[in-house]
């Protein structure tokens, strides 16, 4: 018994030992592997940062002018026709804009430099001509473009390469807006709803913050504004605080869909595609000059301080979010974060003056909220609000930051944004999706019931099936088919015998997850 003991314990400290070795070898390999991944991490972010400066100091050249000159207005018909030519003819799949850069993050889609030329030029243009949009849809690309084109040089692929394209983005995002903090987290959170990719953390967490210094040594300014005093939290301030998230979401929701629909309305009058720019740069020019709008052109940075200030009406924030639908659902380029920021700050600032008679709390609140909750970024908006006005009003941060981001509901800027944990009960069925795939399954149910319905009064001879029919061809004429499953669906389905009662619609409908299209991106071969 001694001698089987003995014999055993030196067994298992042979397999220990074996076992101790073989493990000491994986981490230090994984070590250099990480090592090397951090250091291009690095190296991309350093790019970012001079590419972030330099692309500042173009929009401040831009806007100088456009203020000095708004006869430059006149162009914007000109900008879009040759934007859009660009982009049909020379820009492969650069029109999906931040959606591919999501594709390729996530199904390992190489992204091809020119991205980043044509990003930088359109959007410099859009700008000069006065057209209302962001500058971190520019600055997003720019940043997936080098990452992607510094991993192929390097031969980095699968879970390596997707840490690398997450560091690029938090380094455009620092670099863009001098919010290291969350900067970060946004290169984990852009891509998903319900979802932070840790595993990318320190890259993303240094890609943010060498970016951002970078842009700031090269003289990028980053200036924002202060809250006056946060309130102490009683019934009243809570009460208030919570009813304005609620406004926050449904604004962001109300702003995806704008510029949805307005995407819808050329897509359906105008078959050819430089008409339809023409056109959408001319009603641009039209409103900007004909109803003096010209202040809502470009970034409107002057509505941030004019909100914390409290000289901002309910005007402000529905005319910024009209002249931003109508450029970016044209097809011009730029972004839409810094449009949210005026939005939302000058929606707050209302309603700050108006409940609390204190416009700087709730200006802050309505940036932070109306961002969060159009991106889907509710970790993100937090850090924001660190960032820029500092920890004390933390609490608040949280509060508008998740409240704002549960109304806004299954809409996204970014409908290539994959649902990973669906915000309500209601929603679980589009887990997995897209935020574009789950609107198109949501279209084909409505047009099912539709065709339910009208085959229904088809058979009792109502004047119903026609009126439905012709509603269906519209919610087909104007919802392109992302699936053939979701077209399926959406066919109305001809009934064999004439039912009692109408039949119900169906339960299901055929959905497409995510890593179909993660598999039909990583086919691609170039972007």
């Amino acid at each position: 018994m001694p001698h089987d003991a003995l014999k055993n314990t030196r067994d298992d400290l042979r397999l220990g030992t074996r076992g101790l070795a073989a493990s000491s070898k994986r981490n230090a390999r994984n070590l250099l592997e990480s090592a090397r991944i951090y250091a291009l991490s690095i190296l991309v972010a350093l790019l970012m940062g001079v590419a972030g400066w330099a692309f500042l100091a173009a929009l401040r050249l831009a806007t100088g002018a456009r203020e000095a000159h708004l006869w430059l207005f006149f162009l914007l018909p000109v900008v879009n026709v040759a934007t859009a030519w660009l982009y049909r003819n020379h820009g492969l799949r650069a029109q999906r804009g931040n959606n591919l850069v999501i594709d390729s993050t996530l199904g390992g889609s190489p992204i091809h430099k020119r991205m980043a030329l044509l990003t930088f030029a359109c959007s410099t243009a859009t700008h000069l001509a006065g057209g209302s949009a962001g500058r971190e849809g520019a600055a997003v690309q720019m940043g997936g473009t080098i990452a992607s084109n510094v991993a192929q040089v390097f031969g980095i692929r699968g879970h390596d390469r997707r840490d690398l394209m997450m560091a690029g983005i938090s380094a455009a995002f620092g670099a863009a807006f001098g919010t290291p903090l969350a900067g970060a987290f946004f290169g984990m959170e852009m891509c998903f709803i319900g979802k932070l990719d840790y595993s990318a953390a320190l890259y993303c967490l240094t890609g943010s913050f060498v970016g951002n210094t970078v842009s700031r040594a090269l003289g990028s300014p980053f200036v924002f504004e202060r809250i006056a005093s946060v309130p102490e939290m009683g019934p009243r301030v809570l009460a208030v605080v919570l009813a304005a998230a609620v406004a926050f979401g449904l604004t962001a929701r109300l702003f995806t869909f704008c510029i949805r629909t307005v995407k819808r309305l050329y897509a359906r009058f105008f078959t050819n595609y430089l008409v339809a720019a023409g056109v959408g740069g001319a009603v641009l020019t039209a409103l900007f000059l004909g109803f003096g709008l010209s202040a809502y052109g470009g970034l409107s940075e002057w509505l941030v301080p004019a909100a914390f200030s409290g000289n901002t009406t309910l005007a402000d924030p529905l005319a910024k979010l009209g002249m931003t639908a109508l450029t970016v659902g044209a097809g011009f380029q730029g972004g839409e974060v810094t449009p949210l920021f005026g939005i939302g700050a000058s929606l707050g600032g209302w309603l700050g003056e108006v409940a609390l008679d204190d416009p700087s709390f709730m200006a802050a609140l309505g940036m932070l909220g109306v961002f969060g909750a159009a991106l889907n970024v509710p970790i993100t908006t937090i850090m924001l609000g660190i960032d820029m006005f500092g920890a004390s009003g933390a609490a608040y941060f949280v509060i508008v930051a998740f409240v704002s981001y549960l109304v806004a509901g299954h809409h996204a800027v970014y409908p290539a944004q994959r649902i990973v944990t669906p915000k309500r009960r209601s929603l679980k069925s589009e887990a997995d999706l897209s935020v574009e795939h789950a609107l198109e399954q949501r279209r084909a149910e409505l047009a099912a019931l539709d065709a339910g319905r009208g085959g229904s009064d088809a058979e009792r001879g109502g004047p119903v099936a026609e009126h439905n029919a012709d509603s269906l061809a519209v919610v087909s004429a104007s919802s392109p088919a992302v699936t053939p499953a979701a077209t399926l669906a959406a066919a109305p389905a001809t009934p064999a015998a004439p039912p009692a009662t109408p039949p119900a619609a169906p339960s299901t409908v055929p959905t497409v997850p995510a890593s179909s299209l993660n598999s039909d991106a990583s086919s691609r071969k170039d972007a």
